[in-house]
């Protein structure tokens, strides 16, 4: 195929992918009563699945520490457009992870025919992590790091005689940064796995870095979370887990591609 070629093939994987995305964010808008009200707006409610967990576990610890009370903030719409531009938002977003497994499947399709043999025995499942990977970490980002930012910021004044009046389209905003955010940073030990498969990175190099790695992620944590540290917390120490993971995953993988040589060389 000539250049030309590849980049039509690339336009319809693209435009399959996207009008998978197109139909489930219409589907999304079509239904606000539960899209909206149930999934965008279910971190700033105190009956949340969440803090219900976190409730149970108080009370199993003997405490209410962790049980919260109320959510003593209110959601506004300053602007003419900005509910109508955040049901919009809100509905692309939720099409767009609902059709991630998909939209990545249509990518790989075009990709993995120009990989070599082995190549694509060294890629093989990566559809299926890929989107392992990004359901578990945006339904973290959901269901832990969202609500946890939510109530902090609620619950938060510097005086008691400033109310907490949220604009509909920060909040929105945020929620959708922090999900999309804990999707793709989860994405890192499928990102060690390949980078160590081509010889690029070494459990050696991950170790020797790894205080270098941990500034980083708290440096990435603080930008793609809300200015609080307990945010940064819930979002770095998952990561920090992740890294350790990775160079596991590293490690395996370069025990595997030793043991190859090993028998490459015997034969």
């Amino acid at each position: 195929m000539t250049f030309l070629e590849h980049l039509e093939e690339l336009r319809w994987h693209l435009i399959r992918g996207v009008i998978v995305i197109i139909v489930f964010s219409v589907l999304a808008f079509a239904f606000p009563s539960i899209v909206f009200s149930k999934v965008i707006l279910g971190p700033s409610e105190i009956d949340f699945i969440t803090f219900q967990w976190f409730c149970d576990f108080s009370k199993w610890i003997g405490t209410s520490f962790l049980c919260p009370e109320e959510m003593p903030f209110i959601l506004q719409s300053r602007k003419m457009t900005g509910q109508f531009t955040m049901h919009i938002l809100s509905s692309v977003v939720v099409g767009f992870i609902v059709s991630f497994p998909y939209f990545f499947w249509e990518v790989w399709r075009f990709v993995k025919p120009g990989l070599h043999s082995k190549e694509k025995g060294v890629a093989r499942g990566a559809t299926f992590f890929v989107s392992l990977l990004f359901i578990i970490g945006t339904s973290f980002g959901y269901f832990v790091v969202a609500p946890v930012s939510v109530y902090f910021f609620a619950n938060y004044q510097i005086d008691p005689s400033i109310q907490n009046e949220f604009d509909i389209t920060s909040y929105v905003s945020i929620l959708t940064m922090i999900v999309l955010a804990c999707g793709l940073i989860f994405q890192l030990p499928m990102v060690a796995y390949f980078f160590s498969r081509v010889g690029v990175l070494t459990p050696a190099l991950m170790k020797k870095y790894r205080r270098h790695a941990i500034v980083v992620i708290l440096i990435i944590s603080a930008v793609i979370t809300p200015s609080d540290p307990i945010t940064q917390l819930a979002v770095a120490i998952p990561v920090i887990f992740l890294y350790e993971l990775s160079i596991i995953i590293s490690w395996r993988v370069a025990r595997r591609l030793e043991k190859e040589h090993q028998k490459f060389m015997s034969s």
